[in-house]
């Protein structure tokens, strides 16, 4: 894959991604190795660093005018662009899983899959990207913010842990069949210890991580365009072999823990 920096489309068939290391990001790496392995069906990406505002330039955004990643652009079907993680893992496996192993035919089905993701790209993700800046990254720390952004997405851990309570997947008869659903919020739930949330305290949710972090399509598609630094796995395990940044770690917790106690934080969900 292309190691410079990208400056337009690479490929001339195929599927195409440009993404980066994020949770949105690893919603198409995940579906497109799990179709790799499911059918054979390779992919060409570039590596979209956000840092560097490449998802801003020109040519980026002729294929997503949001400026954002993930895009695709499916080759052979006259360079379509797809933006927004949701509509590639929809358009992906509407044209890519014709055994609909990781969708739906029965209405109802599609009708949920479609309910729980929207579920979280209007509410989980959004919510816990707001954690994530406030709590981790923003040069001010504000105690509201923090409480009230990952106060919600605990909220919204607790929704997603009671649908799991009797199920092993978001969607499907039964206990479920791992499906786009789940690869829609996965990747926002296993960053949670990122975002100032212990998914510990979520036993469900716990447990459906660690089933769909099993799967090898998973842990490629994890690794696209980089091994990950952030995810729960990687960021205990550096908090384990770094004890300067577990002890930074401890300050940010009781700068949390504060900042709840301060506005009388109590968990609550739904």
């Amino acid at each position: 894959m292309a190691s410079e920096r990208p400056t337009g489309l690479i490929a001339h068939k195929g599927i195409e991604l440009l993404t980066f290391g994020t949770p949105n990001g690893h919603k198409a790496s995940i579906i497109l190795e799990e179709l790799k392995e499911a059918y054979g069906k390779e992919y060409t990406f570039q590596s979209i660093n956000i840092m560097q505002n490449i998802q801003k330039e020109p040519w980026f955004t002729k294929l997503c005018p949001n400026g954002r990643i993930p895009v695709i652009v499916d080759h052979d079907r006259n360079d379509f662009a797809v933006f927004e993680g949701s509509a590639i893992l929809t358009y992906l496996t509407r044209y890519y899983d014709p055994e609909h192993r990781f969708s739906f035919t029965y209405p109802d089905e599609i009708s949920l899959a479609e309910q729980w993701m929207a579920w979280q790209h209007g509410g989980l993700g959004p919510m816990q990207g707001q954690a994530n800046h406030f709590y981790r990254l923003a040069k001010e720390r504000i105690a509201y913010p923090i409480q009230r952004y990952i106060g919600e997405t605990e909220r919204l851990f607790g929704i997603l842990d009671a649908r799991l309570a009797d199920r092993d997947y978001l969607v499907g008869s039964g206990r479920g069949k791992y499906s786009i659903a789940d690869i829609a919020s996965f990747g926002w739930a296993n960053i949670a210890y990122f975002s100032g949330v212990e998914v510990k305290s979520f036993a469900n949710v716990q447990k459906w991580l660690d089933r769909i972090n099993q799967r090898p399509a998973v842990q490629k598609g994890l690794a696209v365009p980089a091994p990950p630094t952030i995810t729960n796995e990687s960021f205990l395990q550096k908090l384990k072999d770094d004890p300067e940044s577990a002890r930074k770690e401890q300050e940010l917790n009781e700068l949390r823990e504060n900042a709840k106690q301060q506005y009388n934080y109590k968990y609550a969900s739904p």
